[in-house]
């Protein structure tokens, strides 16, 4: 009975860490950045990212500038934001480069 629920417990575990995953995309704008100008803003999601509240505008970010890049992810503090709601809110990090 012991050994059947430690092995259980061993799966959920395991399962837990290889099925979890975090992500990012890069867009470059025109030729990309030509320097290492960062603006950084969080975008805000409610129910696991499906209804997005408060989304950067990478446009607006770059200033005017007609290269650069922009890069978002979901950082640490971003799934651990996540985790502490139980996913109600779910960050993410938009950075642009110019």
């Amino acid at each position: 009975m012991i050994k059947n629920s430690i092995k259980t417990m061993a799966l959920i575990f395991a399962s837990s860490i290889l099925l979890t995953s975090c992500y990012s995309y890069t867009s470059v704008v025109g030729n990309g950045a030509q320097g290492n100008q960062q603006t950084t803003k969080w975008n805000s999601y409610l129910i696991y990212g499906l209804a997005p509240v408060g989304v950067s505008d990478s446009k607006q970010m770059a200033d005017g500038a007609k290269d650069y890049t922009v890069f978002t992810r979901q950082t640490f503090i971003n799934g651990l934001v996540s985790a502490l709601t139980w996913g109600i809110y779910t960050p993410t990090t938009t950075t642009v480069t110019k």
